[in-house]
């Protein structure tokens, strides 16, 4: 009956976290973005004004999840990120919070998102009031974007693997990452990203609650140079051998912490 009434809460406090989200996501763009839209009439301003106020609410949102008793963090090198700036910050993909404790963490967090989420209607006018990158653009428009970003201080947190991780299976990197590395020449930060147990994966529904509290670990790991591939006369070769071993990098770690 206790462990009933224990699964019980953890479904209720969930539910109300992922309320909140929605909510929240609602009332940044109705409220917040819009006073934005009165105070900064400089649109990389406005930009910048809006980021900050996601990260803030993100910071929030995580605070809330601990508070209730739903989530843990486990952080290594925190400073590593709260003092990044202008770097290309790629991690792991194991669950849907991923993106919400880096960015409550990043405190100048650009991101690469699914075209999709223009469609969401709780988070379309974050993505449009923060100026993030729609991974669907222009390849040239997309690079010049990200060119941009990094050149205004801005960190740019992408997933390699372009979608959540499946349990038990390798992960398989796609070239973007490699590409945005290559041609902006920009300096990584890979940062190693662990939910046990395991949650809200690819397929897992919100209220597919786990038996107990899950603990969310980020490391931040050493920097990855990207100078040897730059040496290339081919850029798609490049492109190529970075995507292999930055692949067979997180690969070795994740079998270093299972």
């Amino acid at each position: 009956m206790k462990n009933k009434l224990i699964k019980l809460y953890r479904l209720l406090a969930t539910g109300s976290a992922f309320a909140l989200f929605s909510v929240g996501g609602l009332m940044l763009s109705i409220v917040v973005f819009s006073l934005q839209r009165i105070i900064y009439r400089d649109v990389t301003t406005r930009n910048k004004a809006a980021r900050t106020a996601v990260h803030y609410s993100f910071k929030f949102f995580v605070g809330y999840m601990r508070l209730v008793g739903i989530l843990r963090l486990d952080i290594e090198q925190k400073n590593e990120l709260k003092h990044a700036k202008g770097k290309l910050i790629i991690a792991n993909h194991p669950s849907l919070i991923d993106v919400v404790v880096l960015i409550s963490l990043v405190r100048h967090a650009d991101c690469v998102v699914k075209a999709d989420l223009w469609k969401n209607p709780f988070l379309k006018g974050v993505v449009n009031a923060t100026g993030y990158i729609n991974n669907d653009s222009d390849p040239e428009f997309f690079l010049k974007k990200c060119q941009h970003s990094f050149g205004q201080g801005n960190n740019l947190i992408v997933f390699p693997e372009g979608t959540r991780s499946v349990p038990g299976k390798e992960w398989k990197f796609k070239r973007g990452v490699a590409n945005i590395a290559l041609r902006t020449q920009a300096t990584l930060l890979p940062v190693y990203l662990n939910v046990s147990p395991v949650t809200l994966t690819k397929g897992q529904k919100w209220y597919q609650v786990t038996d107990r509290r899950f603990t969310f670990k980020l490391r931040a790991l050493p920097g990855f140079s990207i100078e040897p591939y730059l040496q290339h006369d081919q850029i798609t070769n490049a492109v190529r051998e970075l995507t292999r071993d930055l692949q067979a990098y997180f690969n070795k770690e994740k079998l270093n912490h299972e």
